[in-house]
């Protein structure tokens, strides 16, 4: 199958074949024919699978033909950097119909503020928009979605599993009652099938089941103490061949201390979280693609929100609580079929949840023992209490500098 199949205005082909695109996922191949039907749509589809252009494909062929030019879509996405993403598809699918966009997200100072309610009020055809910046918006009595013909809500378990159930059904209390809503979400638990029953009529249900790790990327763990962290880290770094490398922590007040910590010893790092300004976070990011820094430090808003080549190594400080996490972050490395590394620190705390990332991607992940100057780490039988052998060994181990390779 290919794009021409869908029978796409022709700007709409000229718009994928420079963004490169060659043949449609199949996420694409389900739901961008029921889209063009005008049926609202609930899709189960992970990060990775060309969900983004599935939704927006259909919906841009269909302003095309709109008759008047006015605020035709809202896509509400968890983060910042999930937002400005989809801004971006946006600008270079749309390049050769004149379709605008406009990005809402939080941080910034008050001029930021007037900058996008301004934008709002004067309109455009596209807005993609967190739900708390946009609901503060609404809230000041910026009001313009009398005539919106598309909701989408891309990664609606994230924005769930961050509270913004409530924030979601006010935004659509503004909302014209007739409409064509699009629910994309990485995962289809109890709670994604209530804000769907609220919000969707007779929905067409696309499912693409989770994708397993590519093929490229080995994946490996270590059975280690938390106390063991720093210096088993300190070992893979200077023993592996990397040029960029993500470090993932479940908590920001984690990667704080990660970030700190790993500075002192010398490593050019950087940590990333939502205590930092969007300007702070956008520099960041640029860094890290520009290769000026080789490591970054982040939660798992990392996970979803960036898509950048050449990563070469993802290494998991602690399990994440989400299996289908897991996937999303070690899915950092190994784009563009490219190969990669992903390894896993799992402490006596975090054995059930690596049990349960095998059982979701169906395979066993190489446990590997630990470099000889560590001693002993937790066992699978017996994870709560570390010997006299392993503190001993760790006991005078000298601190290493990390070296990027």
């Amino acid at each position: 199958m290919t794009f021409s199949d869908f029978g796409f205005h022709e700007q709409i082909i000229q718009g994928i074949q420079s963004m490169g695109y060659e043949k449609p996922t199949l996420v694409q191949e389900q739901a961008i024919p029921a889209i063009l039907s005008g049926c609202d749509v609930i899709a189960c589809a992970q990060t990775g699978t060309g969900k983004t252009a599935a939704y927006l494909l259909p919906v841009l062929h269909k302003m095309i033909f709109a008759g008047h030019r006015h605020l035709n879509t809202l896509i509400i996405a968890p983060t910042r950097e999930l937002v400005q993403q989809i801004d971006q598809q946006i600008e270079g699918l749309a390049y050769f119909t004149g379709i605008s966009s406009i990005a809402i997200y939080g941080g910034g100072d008050g001029q930021t503020w007037e900058q996008q309610k301004r934008a709002l009020e004067k309109g455009a055809d596209m807005v993609v928009a967190t739900p708390g910046r946009l609901l503060a918006l609404l809230a000041a009595g910026t009001t313009v979605f009398d005539h919106l013909e598309h909701l989408i809500l891309d990664e609606a378990d994230r924005m769930l599993d961050m509270g913004f159930f409530d924030d979601i059904i006010k935004i659509v209390s503004h909302l014209p009652a007739q409409r064509q809503t699009l629910l994309f979400s990485a995962t289809m638990p109890p709670k994604i099938r209530n804000l769907a029953h609220r919000i969707l009529h007779n929905p067409v249900e696309v499912n693409i089941a989770i994708a397993k790790p590519a093929e490229g990327i080995t994946q490996q763990a270590y059975l280690v103490f938390d106390r063991q962290k720093d210096q088993l880290l300190t070992h893979l770094l200077q023993s592996h061949t990397w040029k960029s490398l993500i470090l993932f922590a479940s908590t920001k007040e984690t990667v704080k201390q990660l970030a700190r910590r790993f500075a002192q010893m010398g490593m050019d790092v950087k940590p990333f979280h939502s205590d930092l300004s969007q300007a702070e976070r956008e520099e960041i990011m640029r860094a890290f693609r520009n290769r000026q820094i080789p490591v970054l430090i982040g939660t798992d808003v990392l996970s979803r929100g960036i898509d950048v080549e050449g990563i070469s190594m993802v290494i998991n400080w602690d399990v994440p609580p989400d299996p289908e996490d897991y996937v999303h972050r070690i899915g950092r490395t190994a784009r563009a079929e490219s190969t990669g590394t992903a390894i896993t620190f799992i402490n006596e705390k975090d054995l059930k949840k690596f049990q349960r990332i095998e059982k979701l991607i169906g395979t066993s992940i190489p446990v590997l023992p630990l470099p000889d100057f560590l001693g002993e780490g937790p066992s699978r039988t017996m994870p709560t209490v570390e010997t006299k052998h392993s503190r001993e060994k760790i006991k005078g181990t000298p601190r290493r500098y990390f070296k990027r390779r």
